[in-house]
């Protein structure tokens, strides 16, 4: 989870995108980067079980999906 968080935010600093905040670590079960307009979630599979996000905003249309 912590290599999947640094590359986005390496990946995201090439374009001059920078995130705001960066909060939760793998213990956790979550990693949160806050881009403003986009927050990206990483979640353990228990935690994705738990929180049920996709539920949450089965509505709104995804940028990007990656399982």
């Amino acid at each position: 989870m912590d290599a999947l968080a640094e590359e986005i935010i390496r990946v995201m600093k090439q374009e001059k995108i920078y995130p705001l905040h960066r909060e939760g670590t793998p213990e956790s079960g979550w990693i949160l980067i806050d881009y403003n307009d986009v927050i990206v979630h990483i979640l353990s599979p228990e935690e994705r079980e738990y929180y049920r996000l996709d539920e949450l905003w089965k509505q709104a249309n995804p940028v990007v999906r990656i399982q």
